[in-house]
């Protein structure tokens, strides 16, 4: 049986979690999704989630198999949402899931979920009541992740200086 966990990241695992990244990028671009494809998230970025402390891994026998970043607080592509609202408004205290991707060695293997489920957990650990995540319109495999850990779609973000388009979705936990 193998073991199947989240733990931070450090700066050890940037390479890996770079190639997983990267690797998630081709294949967003494969199935002709326009998501990741401007560069972001780059190098830098990630390597500054590990520095913040909000990046986690998930490992799978002893390799890293995914990564995800988990914001805590105010994040200012949130400020604004439209076709609907948050639950608790735009200024509630919550943890935000992101640069979420699991490496082409591990794909089919259903750990998205279990990624998305570990970050639930970490942020009810946290005190966190509230969760949110967004995707890109045509990443339907993302959505179905999702949907399947109990978010509900709560309107429509755009992200970042390029203002692209985002599904927005939200789970409040108890």
């Amino acid at each position: 049986m193998s073991a199947t966990y989240l733990r931070r990241a450090t700066q050890a695992d940037l390479n890996d979690i770079t190639a997983i990244i990267t690797d998630a990028k081709a294949f967003l671009k494969q199935q002709n999704i326009n998501q990741w494809q401007d560069g972001y998230p780059a190098a830098s970025d990630l390597k500054q989630d590990i520095e913040d402390g909000i990046t986690f891994v998930l490992v799978v026998d002893g390799e890293i198999a995914g990564t995800a970043a988990l914001h805590q607080g105010i994040d200012i592509n949130y400020l604004k949402i439209e076709d609907g609202s948050w639950l608790n408004g735009i200024d509630a205290r919550y943890t935000a899931i992101h640069r979420i991707a699991v490496s082409s060695h591990f794909r089919g293997q259903h750990l998205s979920g279990k990624l998305v489920s570990g970050l639930i957990t970490i942020s009810s650990l946290l005190g966190y009541k509230d969760v949110r995540i967004d995707t890109h319109p045509d990443n339907l495999g993302m959505q179905h992740v999702i949907t399947s850990n109990g978010f509900e779609h709560r309107g429509t973000v755009y992200m970042h200086d390029s203002q692209a388009l985002r599904y927005a979705y939200q789970l409040l936990i108890k």
